[in-house]
């Protein structure tokens, strides 16, 4: 079956970690970009899109994926000769559900608020419950090695091996070896150095 896929992508934004995704894919996709100093995002057309003004989002014909975790777990599954998603009966379905729904609702929260300065909730609730807990509760996982489910590598590792990338080189992740080893791993793929390269090119163009 022919997939019609876009991509509503901006460099250096959460969206590059789609991007890269689909390139491990190996999966037909079509970008729409938009300029996020320009406030693209905001503009009438693009909040027809998504009216929450964030990127990532796709179009899979008619259907609209937006939210992060979503999209990877909705794009691996379409696309299951990659191997990229466990399969419903598989063991390790379970752990990799875990590991997607854990970035967006404890550790991007934690670091947000760390970056913030601000006091994160009482621990009942608070979503992460605190920092330190999180975030050692993530290092155990990463020191099973040498991605988050162990010997394989899936989606949940661009979902993650972007998202430390980003938060080591703005300090909001301790400079530990399991993260800098992990995101060296990561940043290795060709998938990654090939978008890496590509969102450069773009982040250029939209700035000149």
């Amino acid at each position: 079956m022919n997939r019609n896929i876009t991509l509503f992508h901006a460099p250096h934004s959460r969206s590059g970690a789609v991007r890269i995704l689909l390139e491990e894919l190996g999966a037909p996709y079509a970008l729409e970009t938009v300029n996020l100093k320009a406030n693209e995002t905001h503009s009438p057309r693009y909040l027809e899109v998504n009216p929450m003004g964030k990127v990532p989002a796709i179009l899979d014909g008619e259907a609209l994926v937006t939210e992060q975790a979503a999209i990877m777990i909705y794009l691996a599954d379409l696309f299951p000769q990659a191997g990229l998603a466990p399969a419903l009966d598989d063991p390790l379905r379970g752990p990799w559900l875990r590991w997607m729904a854990f970035y967006g609702n404890c550790f991007e929260p934690a670091v947000v608020d760390l970056a913030m300065k601000r006091e994160p909730a009482p621990p009942s609730t608070c979503p992460y419950g605190d920092y330190d807990t999180m975030l050692s509760t993530l290092t155990a996982q990463l020191r099973r090695g040498p991605w988050l489910l162990g010997e394989r590598f899936t989606a949940v590792d661009v979902l993650w091996g972007y998202a430390l990338a980003w938060t080591s080189a703005f300090k909001l992740v301790p400079e530990l070896p399991e993260i800098a080893q992990y995101i060296e791993r990561f940043n290795a793929r060709p998938a990654a150095q090939r978008v890496t390269a590509l969102d450069a090119e773009l982040a250029a163009a939209q700035a000149a």
